[in-house]
């Protein structure tokens, strides 16, 4: 699927050949956005090994919260977490905004670097480890 841009999604969300990829509440053909995908991307259910991004999908701001500080203890200092929510346009009910992600990540110690349109439906925030934070938590 490739967006308003024309750029292929797993570009926009930085999916290289090699990474592993963590979606969390994914749509069911989430997959078949990301097509044509680099080699050797794997997908795992849970992040028991290392993670190169997260990918959360969520509609209800006190289920993300929780993801998040979930996510948080256990995100390699180098790992990227993209947060989608629904645009309004969408018309699928939400309590979350682009404000209320950063409202919940920065005090964990994410910061948003980047945002994209990820379909129609879904908008997507990168967020990752403060720089200050990945030494000390590598």
């Amino acid at each position: 699927m490739a967006g308003y841009s024309g750029t292929p999604l797993a570009s926009k969300l930085g999916i290289q050949a090699g990474c592993a990829v963590h979606p969390i509440g994914a749509p069911a053909d989430y997959r078949s956005w990301l097509a044509p995908l680099p080699a050797d991307v794997r997908f795992e259910s849970a992040p028991g090994r290392r993670i190169d991004i997260v990918h959360v999908f969520e509609t209800d701001r006190s289920a993300l919260a929780t993801i998040l500080a979930r996510l948080r203890k256990k995100l390699d200092p180098d790992a990227a977490v993209w947060v989608s929510w629904p645009k309004k346009a969408s018309k699928v009910p939400t309590t979350i905004t682009e404000d209320v992600i950063r409202e919940l990540a920065l005090p964990l110690g994410l910061v948003d670097v980047k945002v994209c349109a990820v379909t129609e439906v879904w908008s997507g925030l990168k967020l990752v480890v403060r720089r200050s934070l990945r030494a000390s938590t590598a």
